[in-house]
């Protein structure tokens, strides 16, 4: 063999090798082409937290929005898509704790992929949503958390604190008990 092949065969093993390490806590569900996280929470302590990108767009009815209309609020940013059926079971959990905490300093965002607004407009009329949500079907805004804490997982929750640094991520399906102790520690934790 070549040594400019062997080189190249080395490299694709080792690139094999890196990615399949990456999406560890997530499962391809095979279903319907996407990759449903396991529930796992990354908490940051406030010392190592990244700046959260700022997450921009068009809302639901086609009005634009920005993450920094939220400035000073604990930001809960949710990827999701009306097609998704862990975004489907996670819902109520994630009405209800907006519901609850609206007057606590915190806002809810989310970050609506694959899908189409008028989907995903029925989507939260059914569910009790009334939270804005960015159309990112492109993925820009999923991506700009790549310097932080990414995510291959819908749906994935992250957690910004009151200084717009990246506090928290949740990959996959998550509880109202879980969202609220993440934001609880979130709060605590931030100077």
């Amino acid at each position: 063999m070549r040594p400019a092949r062997f080189a190249r065969l080395v490299t694709v093993a080792l690139l094999t090798l890196v990615l399949t390490a990456c999406v560890g806590g997530v499962e391809d569900t095979g279903d319907d082409g996407f990759i449903s996280g396991d529930g796992e929470i990354t908490f940051v302590d406030p010392g190592k937290r990244r700046p959260a990108p700022v997450l921009t767009g068009t809302d639901l009815d086609g009005r634009q929005i920005s993450s920094e209309d939220f400035e000073g609020k604990v930001l809960v940013v949710n990827l999701w898509g009306s097609w998704c059926a862990p975004c489907r079971q996670e819902a109520p959990a994630l009405a209800a704790a907006s519901a609850a905490l609206a007057d606590e300093n915190v806002q809810f965002l989310g970050l609506l992929t694959k899908d189409d607004p008028a989907s995903a407009k029925a989507f939260n009329a059914k569910f009790g949503i009334d939270y804005p949500s960015i159309d990112d079907a492109a993925g820009r805004n999923q991506a700009a958390f790549a310097d932080s804490l990414p995510s291959m997982a819908i749906p994935t929750t992250w957690v910004i604190d009151t200084n717009g640094e990246v506090a928290a991520r949740v990959m996959g399906e998550l509880t109202e008990a879980t969202l609220r102790g993440v934001i609880d520690q979130t709060k605590k934790s931030t100077k």
